[in-house]
């Protein structure tokens, strides 16, 4: 039998996000429509991580979600441009996943749910969207680009990567990677084990009850953020919340790596590490010294809560 080889792919594409724009709204509609699916059947879980998204080796997905004694599962192909429903019987729905208005994609994820006798009722209402359009009534959005869709999830694949390797370092409480469809980013947070100030919220259609539990505790949070608003490029992030005295002035690795004043956050262009000549290298360097800085200038106790990162088959020596 001959194994056919896989097609060549380009590990880092390039992402430039004005070429992709609208395919990346509305994608993120899409995600927030099976997210908030997820949302509605899950019990709450601390800093919102019951309602996240995971990447696959073929898109994204909600992992098993109960429904009553039933288990269900939403995943996004993006390499053959679909989304499947699969319930734990065997039985499945599949739909194409093409450029059509958020309105249908809203109505053809529901009914399918219904036509597996797995009924849902989600809030209408997109979360952090600025002037948000209903689901149900969006005609507006309905562009998707599968080559460029398919580079973001490419993309999402090195970082998924690199930051569960990064996650390795820390024996703190830790979040699992995740990708969360509101602010349409993947993510991964550490924390420093106290209580944080009050947040204030004001986070676009987003209750403040939400982000303020999401933020009660003292973090350092990194992650892959596609563009949109002010910045116009995809990028990796670094903040701290709350953010420690001269945390904006800390110096950082690379040297492409710079403060963002409006975000309140550390910003690393996606192309910088694309085409460094050494990827995993310039974006560990960039997850590590923001995270140093955090921790150093905001007195966390990292003797406690660091250790090695990983080795594959090797418990490491505490």
């Amino acid at each position: 039998m001959t194994i056919a080889k896989p097609a060549s792919v380009e590990v880092w594409p390039k992402l430039p996000y004005g070429a992709w724009r609208d395919t990346c709204t509305t994608l993120q509609l899409y995600t927030q429509i099976v997210g908030k699916v997820r949302l509605a059947c899950t019990p709450w879980l601390n800093h919102s991580w019951h309602v996240v998204l995971y990447v696959t080796a073929r898109g994204l997905s909600t992992s098993p979600i109960a429904h009553g004694e039933r288990v269900f599962q939403i995943d996004f192909d993006f390499l053959d441009h679909t989304l499947l429903i699969q319930a734990s019987e065997g039985t499945q729905r599949r739909l194409a996943l093409t450029a059509q208005p958020v309105a249908d994609f809203f109505h053809g994820v529901l009914g399918a749910l219904a036509e597996l006798d797995l009924p849902v009722h989600i809030d209408n209402t997109p979360n952090e969207v600025p002037d948000a359009i209903p689901f149900a009534d969006d005609r507006i959005h309905q562009s998707y680009d599968p080559d460029y869709v398919q580079r973001f999830w490419r993309v999402l694949l090195q970082a998924d990567r690199l930051f569960k390797y990064f996650r390795t370092g820390f024996q703190g409480k830790a979040s699992p990677v995740h990708f969360f469809w509101g602010s349409f980013d993947l993510a991964v947070t550490r924390f420093s084990g106290r209580r944080a100030p009050v947040h204030p919220g004001g986070v676009p259609n987003l209750p403040d009850a939400v982000a303020r539990e999401a933020y009660s505790q003292e973090v350092s949070s990194a992650g892959f953020w596609p563009g949109g608003g002010a910045v116009d490029f995809p990028a990796f992030y670094s903040y701290a919340y709350p953010a420690p005295p001269r945390f904006a002035q800390a110096r950082v690795a690379p040297d492409a790596a710079y403060f963002d004043k409006t975000l309140g956050e550390f910003l690393l262009p996606y192309e910088v590490v694309r085409t460094s000549g050494q990827p995993d290298a310039t974006l560990m360097a960039f997850l590590q010294s923001t995270y140093g800085a955090a921790a150093d200038l905001g007195q966390w106790d990292r003797e406690a809560l660091e250790c090695p990162l990983g080795e594959a088959g090797k418990p490491p020596q505490l």
